[in-house]
């Protein structure tokens, strides 16, 4: 690969580090489908909060919608089970469907690196 004579080494440091950093600020947009406050919905809640405390704090902005109080929005995204977790942003938009406890499942289906 050849580089551009103009270009040192210094700008080709900062432009990796700002892709980097960029990088790093990634939102994550998610809606957590859950049915009440059935067991298997409270302990997903709980899953899916720790997982992003855990790997992507500040990045992230999590909804939860109850089915039973707002089923328009789960037929808007085709949500046919309780607890079923939608990742809208970064795209393209992704479903798991279960209690999260499966971390690397759950971080696999999200697309996010598995190290804190």
């Amino acid at each position: 690969m050849s580089r551009d004579p103009g270009t040192t080494r210094q700008d080709t440091l900062k432009a990796f580090e700002a892709a980097e950093a960029a990088s790093q600020r990634i939102k994550y947009v998610l809606r957590l489908y859950v049915a009440g406050t059935r067991t298997c919905s409270v302990r997903a809640v709980a899953n899916i909060k720790r997982i992003c405390e855990r790997y992507i704090p500040g990045r992230y902005r999590l909804d939860v919608v109850d089915l039973y109080q707002q089923p328009a929005l789960a037929k808007q995204d085709e949500v046919l089970a309780a607890p079923t977790l939608v990742r809208t942003e970064p795209g393209p938009t992704c479903r798991i469907v279960g209690d999260l406890s499966d971390e690397q499942r759950v971080l696999a289906g999200l697309g996010i690196r598995g190290t804190s």
